[in-house]
């Protein structure tokens, strides 16, 4: 069952918070992190990109890159741009995108939840990622960024959000991107009693977003653990940063596949090799989009294609076999270009749906790529089957927009 538990959250002022507020670490590089804070000594690119502080080219795994970050969680603090509210809480964050908001329960999540597989994964993680995120949680003893959770529909937590919805948010603002950002504080103590009530009794919670971040906030509790010769196991350094939101508020968007070479084939050929496995029409210049499950569009010499996947071509019965980034992985990237490993192979690069399928059409015009696929997204159910049956997911299946905002919140591990 979900063990969480409210938190004293350390945030910013409502007058700064965007001033604070940044992008995720993982979604942007160093340089574009140095450009966004530029002029703004209060970005949280400071702490969770504290490269920047350092000259242009600086490893961001750099010994003094960590060390800096911890000065500077500690100078946001002493300046009072980052303060500890005195009572423990949870928290709603929601946020807008295209007219559709998703509401989620900000909470510190249980470690032992997540080494025992009751908060569920769907992707491998990397050890050097975890290792990074491991020092900066380390150093800073915090978990300075959320991790994106989801867990069943649930009616009488769904009537908490609708309620607090309903009053005055803490902070509530729109990001460059367009993106509306709303935040509230429960204060209400038989409310908060029964939030921890309600998540007990769900069997999972599902990670959606910061595999890594989910891994290296567990692996630092497991060593305080160790490390403790008095742990009882109710410590802070038990819980990590979540944001948890119904499962049916959360949309997965696209994520597409452009390539660099067509393996040899003439651009003839590959469409003659791709009509063993798949129903082939052509669709024109005008750009196509996937309209349902097993179709795909192919932009290849100023032309767009869909491609339906033939009966026989891929297994229904099985979760990773069912996925359209399975079926294009082998029938197409694999058995046609030659690309095996999608996480190291040059030839391919992924391109968010949130970039549109412009982007794509961008890239194969400019002669960059050769050829592009989009697929028509993952739905949380997907998802959510693969975590249960213990699968995992091919590499860059899913992609969730909008990504959480850091600096809202940080949950310290003392």
């Amino acid at each position: 069952m979900a063990k969480i538990k409210p938190f004293k959250g350390v945030r910013p002022p409502r007058e700064l918070v965007t001033e604070v507020a940044s992008r995720p670490y993982d979604v942007l590089s160093s340089e574009e992190a140095r450009e966004e804070a530029k002029g703004n000594e209060k970005s949280l690119y400071h702490i969770i990109k504290p490269e920047i502080d350092f000259a242009p080219g600086t490893s961001e795994h750099d010994p003094r890159v960590y060390e800096k970050a911890v000065e500077n969680f500690k100078k946001f603090q002493k300046e009072g741009w980052l303060v500890q509210d005195p009572e423990e809480h949870y928290y709603i964050y929601a946020q807008t995108m295209d007219g559709r908001t998703q509401y989620g329960f900000v909470v510190a999540a249980n470690v032992w939840d997540y080494m025992e597989g009751r908060i569920k994964k769907h992707e491998l993680t990397r050890r050097d990622k975890e290792e990074d995120r491991m020092k900066h949680v380390r150093v800073n003893n915090a978990n300075i960024e959320p991790v994106f959770l989801a867990f069943p529909d649930n009616a009488e937590l769904e009537a908490i959000i609708k309620k607090v919805a309903a009053t005055k948010p803490e902070y509530d603002f729109v990001t460059p991107d367009g993106f509306g950002h709303h935040f509230w504080k429960i204060d209400d103590k038989a409310e908060i009693e029964k939030i921890t009530k309600l998540f007990a009794a769900i069997p999972y919670l599902y990670i959606a977003d910061g595999h890594h971040r989910s891994a290296a906030a567990a692996l630092v509790g497991v060593e305080k653990a160790k490390a403790n010769p008095h742990h009882t196991g109710n410590e802070e350094y038990n819980y990590f940063l979540a944001v948890c939101f119904p499962e049916s508020h959360l949309k997965i968007i696209d994520y597409n596949r452009v390539v660099k070479d067509l393996n040899g084939n003439t651009p003839d050929e590959f469409i003659e090799k791709i009509k063993n496995n798949f129903i082939v029409e052509e669709k024109g210049a005008e750009i196509y989009h996937p309209n349902k499950l097993h179709n795909f569009a192919l932009y290849l010499s100023g032309k767009w294609y869909s491609l339906t996947a033939k009966p026989g071509t891929f297994d229904d019965k099985d979760p990773i076999g069912v996925l359209d980034v399975t079926i294009s992985s082998n029938l197409i990237l694999r058995d046609i270009l030659g690309i095996t490993d999608l996480r190291s192979d040059k030839r391919i690069d992924f391109v968010g749906g949130i970039r549109g399928l412009g982007e794509l059409q961008k890239r194969v015009d400019s002669g960059e790529m050769a050829m592009a696929l989009a697929l028509y997204p993952v739905s949380m159910k997907q998802l959510i089957n693969i975590a249960d049956t213990g699968n995992i997911m091919p590499p860059k299946t899913t992609w969730f927009e909008p990504k959480l905002r850091s600096g809202l919140i940080i949950h310290k591990l003392d």
